[in-house]
Parts: structure tokens; sequence; C-alpha cells
């Protein structure tokens, strides 16, 4: 068995005092609920696990019967007790009803902790912020990084590149075509028949299908929305191309990054650089063999760029930082990295054929203080760049 990086963070919040409900949340297939069975295991708590999409009874009423057995067992421990809703949002009205019996408890002083767990953002949008606000607190699991699959797998830094951070696909990578079908049809198409459809009105379907490979195919390239329209059929308008883009990036698969111009007008107006959030992703939506990709500079010098992408993305979820990217005048920074501290400008050295030259020094030139990095030959060694947290590099 692997270790989760989640786990600690679990066995953290159980050891506290109840305050908060702790809500489990990321992309699928990146462990969580094999985080909080070792965690329950772990601790050696007294707890339930209840796997909401087991049964097609899961409804308020069901929802009301779990908890009723919690609060049961609760007052039989003497430590309190842990109830565990999987996929909580499979049941219809779930977080009126966990609102409604959480206030009952606080108030009653109940030693229940609860904990929910998600397979997208959307269920913190769709749930949490309408009505639990100020009552949950939230884990965020993503793809795991290159240090967390190298120390699990033993991969170099060339494997993660190729088939990035999905722990569950990492045993099938000796078979490439075994692990793309899993990729796409464990991963990638549950994420957006499941995930997106089911909790979204989505007007055209076929659409966002089409969008999210074109993304991968371009991923790390900066795309105006009129090309996008161009090579989709059916393509609507950019308004729903946007809105389209926003979904795949809450669930953990495909996001525009915005450009950097200090102008939040100008920023939303912008053409957006195509990022897949994993570079498996990109890689199980190419028609090549991992070595062809390995020896073609221009694929390989896509996937390197989305990598440092990807990392850059993930470090800024639940912090306040942005990532972005700069172009102007012939000129490009790969990201730009905004937090309260400062402004990092960061430019990929990836070994293939650039459309634009890099920028970094015109950039410097316009804003003095941002603190330029280069990743790659002579600069921070990418598998240097992919084990540390970016923030750090803007202090």
């Amino acid at each position: 068995m692997y270790h989760n990086p989640a786990i600690n963070t679990i066995l953290l919040r159980f050891s506290e005092p109840r305050r908060f409900i702790q809500v489990i949340t990321g992309p699928r297939q990146v462990g969580k609920t094999t985080a909080i069975r070792e965690a329950l295991n772990r601790g050696k708590v007294s707890s339930t696990y209840i796997a909401c999409d087991s049964t097609e009874m899961a409804d308020s009423i069901w929802l009301r019967q779990q908890w009723e057995m919690g609060r049961a067992s609760a007052t039989k421990s003497k430590t309190g007790h842990v109830l565990v809703f999987d996929e909580i949002q499979k049941v219809p009205r779930w977080s009126e009803t966990v609102k409604a019996l959480w206030d009952q408890d606080t108030a009653n002083e109940t030693q229940l902790k609860i904990v929910l767990l998600g397979s997208s953002a959307l269920l913190v949008k769709k749930g949490l912020t309408e009505s639990l606000a100020g009552r949950f607190e939230r884990i965020r699991m993503r793809q795991w990084s290159y240090t967390e699959m190298s120390s699990a797998f033993g991969w170099d830094i060339d494997t993660y590149i190729l088939f990035g951070g999905y722990p569950g696909a990492a045993p099938l990578t000796g078979d490439p075509q075994r692990w793309r079908g899993y990729v796409v049809d464990s991963l990638v198409d549950p994420a957006i028949s499941r995930d997106i459809l089911q909790m979204e009105r989505i007007d055209k379907p076929a659409l966002l299908r089409q969008l999210f490979q074109l993304g991968c195919a371009y991923s790390g390239q900066i795309v105006s929305y009129v090309k996008l329209m161009g090579q989709l059929q059916d393509a609507g308008n950019t308004t729903t191309l946007a809105h389209y883009l926003h979904l795949t990036a809450d669930a953990g698969l495909l996001r525009g990054l915005a450009a950097y111009s200090g102008s939040m007008v100008r920023t939303k107006a912008s053409s957006p650089k195509l990022l897949a959030l994993d570079t498996g992703l990109v890689t199980a939506h190419l028609n090549l063999e991992p070595a062809a990709i390995r020896s073609a500079p221009q694929v390989w010098g896509r996937l390197v760029e989305s990598a440092v992408g990807a990392h850059l993305v993930k470090s800024c979820e639940g912090a306040q930082a942005e990532i972005q990217y700069w172009r102007e005048r012939g000129r490009e920074v790969d990201y730009v990295l905004k937090t309260p501290s400062g402004i990092a400008a960061i430019e990929v050295k990836s070994g293939r054929r650039r459309e634009t030259p890099p920028g970094i020094g015109r950039f410097v030139d316009r804003w003095p203080d941002a603190k330029p990095f280069l990743v790659g030959d002579g600069g921070i060694p990418l598998k240097e760049f992919l084990s540390i947290d970016p923030l750090s590099l803007v202090g």
C-alpha cells in the first residue's frame, strides 16, 4: 500500500475538537476514499463509512436515518464518533439536510464528527456555499506531485512527465494502451458525464467533450476563442466556451489561464492559455507511444510546460495566489505567479521551438519588483522545481 499524502492531514483533523464539517474534495481517482479509510484505520476512532452511490435509496430521509445511527454511536463512545459520507453530492438536497442536522448537534453538543467526500469542486459550489457557509473546512486533494509519485512508485522525472499524477493508474504504465484506456474510460469520461453533466445544465454536451480534447492537444499554448470556435463543431459563442472551461477546471481536468496585464478588465477579455491539469491527460489523448513522445521535441516540450503549469496551479489552490501568463508585442512569459507578497515571472526552457521569444527581461522592465525564474537548462532543474512549493519563490 502506497502512502497517501492526505492521510496525515485527515488524522490531524480527527484529533481536534469538533468544530467544522470536514470536506474532502478533488478529481476522480486521486485517492480520496483510500485516504479516509486508511485514516480511520490508523486513528482507531469509532467511525461509520457510508458510500452514498451504493444505494438507490439515498435521499434526505435516508441521510437522516444514517445520521441518527451515527448519533447513537456517538453517545456510546467516550471519544465521539466519525460519520463519513462518500459521494455526498449523490443525495438530493443533501446540503440543506446536513445543515439542519449539524446545527442540531451543535446546539446539543453531540460529539459526532462529520466528513463529506466529493469527486468535484462542483460539490462545494452547489451545496456548501449555499447552505453550509461557516460550518465546513476543506481538505483539497489533487493529482499527485512528482515527489509523491516518485516516493510511492520509484518514478523518475521523465516517467512523471509522461504519465502524470494519478496513483490508481500507475500500475498500468507498463502497458501504455491499457493505461490510456483506463485514464479515458475511468477518469475522464466519468468526470465529464457524471461530475459535470449531471451537476450542471449543459446545452451542448458534445461541445464540452470536444473542447476538453482540443484543450489537451493545445495544452501549454495560448489560443484565442475565435480559433477555438473555428476548430469546434457547433461551437456556440465565446461565453459558452469560457463557461465550459470553468467547469472542466472545477472537475480537475482543464483550465484556461488568463493574461496578466495589471488590469482586471483586460485580464477577463484575454485569450486563454489552455492547460491540462495533469500531463497524463495529455499523453492519454495523443496517438503516440511513450518513446515517440519523448523523442519529439515539440510534443515533449509541451508536456514539460504543462507539468510546470499544473504544478503552479495546484500550489495556488486554497491560497491567496493566482497563476496567469503574459504576452505583449511579440514577447511572452510562460507563467506569472501573483501573491500578496509579490510577483514571479517563470519561463520554462523545455527544448521545443517557440512561436514567440521569451519576455522575462521586458516583463521585469515593466514590473521591476517581479522576480524572474528560469525552469530547465540553465535555471532551476525541472526535477527540483516540481519538488518545491512554488509559492516559496515569491516570498
